[in-house]
């Protein structure tokens, strides 16, 4: 219905990115029909602004983080939900009809939709934003639930697990939320049939699940987000909302804190100058399409205490690398600071980005067209040691 999609910017420099600040977000909503993410979301505004000088953790959490707040991400199927209902309404689509959670680009299968309007304010949003982390909040369950949600046999989907290069950052993720949340990480379902471990669970372990949000931000974003399901009953009754906002509010901090996890810096050349769209990645953990620099020359990357090798490539340029120790720097409220400098550089490089296809499917492809090619080079060196 042309209605705006409204996110408020809270920090310290709100108007504007400020170098080695790291953007966060948190969208609700995207299912209209499940309200009680909207609603704690504007209590967590709230919380977050009185207790602004005089909190000395909120004080310094907004101090160091640039905190994205978007409460609704379907006003239309908010609206469209005129009797509540604990299980499903026709307020779960946008006007058109669409699920918001499939409509993103997918990376494992070319899934054809017609990207709505909000789904496409959502992805310009992602891309003119430096966003580390994320969570889209939601209704129907009680679990922390995290990439991937579509799979294949190149990221183990026939084990029946979706697993992403950075699965330990990810269960880490999801256990901040669960074991801050008042009852999450109980792991008891809404239901007799459905219980989940420390109140976490793998996206497609769950359920497979095609153009998903949390994937689209983790392959084309490079912004870690869970999705977290926080109500067994999608819209409960409104004198609920203050037990809901108290069983979160402790989660919803240390998630944020989250964001200043592993390493952070700036890849420079030899006058200073900062150089956009370099490649930025911790060895042994290469992202399908890779982790880059942007306008400014920032990279962040989440990562676990302990020890790592930063990769700075630079495309028609000699790799540069350094080996970091990160430490646990929640508490401290900022990522391990590493930069690069290029001294043999001084230009500028273009614009790069990954196609919106199914990159996956095409890395499955390439996995699967390998290995005949392996059977029958066996199947001809035992013949030859036969004829021999």
């Amino acid at each position: 219905k042309g209605r705006d999609l409204w996110v408020l910017v809270l920090g310290r420099f709100p108007t504007r990115h400020k170098i080695g600040i790291p953007e966060f977000k948190y969208v609700a909503n995207m299912h209209g029909d499940e309200t009680v993410g909207r609603e704690i979301l504007l209590h967590l505004i709230d919380f977050l602004l009185t207790n602004y000088r005089r909190d000395p953790v909120v004080t310094r959490l907004l101090n160091n983080t640039r905190i994205h707040i978007m409460p609704t991400m379907n006003p239309d199927g908010f609206e469209a939900t005129k009797v509540p209902d604990c299980y499903y309404s026709h307020g779960r689509y946008n006007k058109n009809g669409e699920d918001l959670n499939r409509n993103f680009p997918d990376a494992f299968e070319n899934n054809n939709v017609t990207i709505q309007p909000e789904t496409q304010a959502v992805m310009n949003w992602i891309k003119n934003e430096t966003f580390v982390l994320s969570a889209n909040l939601h209704g129907g369950a009680l679990v922390a639930s995290y990439t991937f949600d579509n799979g294949n046999s190149v990221t183990g989907s026939l084990k029946g697990y979706s697993r992403s290069p950075d699965d330990d950052v990810f269960i880490h993720l999801a256990k901040t939320y669960s074991f801050n949340h008042a009852s999450m990480y109980k792991g008891t379902g809404c239901d007799n049939r459905q219980s989940f471990p420390e109140g976490i669970t793998n996206g497609y372990s769950w359920y497979q699940l095609e153009g998903g949000m949390q994937d689209y931000n983790y392959v084309w974003g490079q912004c870690f987000e869970i999705t977290l399901e926080l109500s067994c009953c999608k819209y409960p009754p409104a004198d609920q909302l203050e037990k809901f906002w108290r069983d979160n509010k402790v989660a919803l901090i240390e998630y944020i804190k989250q964001v200043h996890l592993g390493v952070k810096g700036q890849v420079t050349d030899k006058h200073g100058n900062p150089i956009p769209n370099a490649i930025v990645e911790a060895e042994g953990r290469p992202h399908i399409c890779p982790y880059r620099t942007n306008e400014h020359g920032e990279y962040f990357l989440l990562l676990l205490p302990g020890k790592y090798v930063i990769n700075a490539t630079v495309p028609g340029f000699k790799s540069m690398l350094k080996t970091v120790e990160v430490p646990n720097n929640t508490g401290n409220f900022s990522a391990l600071k590493c930069d690069f400098s290029f001294s043999e550089i001084s230009i500028r490089t273009r614009e790069a980005s990954c196609p919106k296809t199914a990159l996956y499917q095409e890395l499955e492809r390439t996995s699967a067209a390998g290995k005949p090619t392996l059977h029958i080079f066996i199947f001809v060196t035992v013949m030859l040691a036969v004829f021999k």
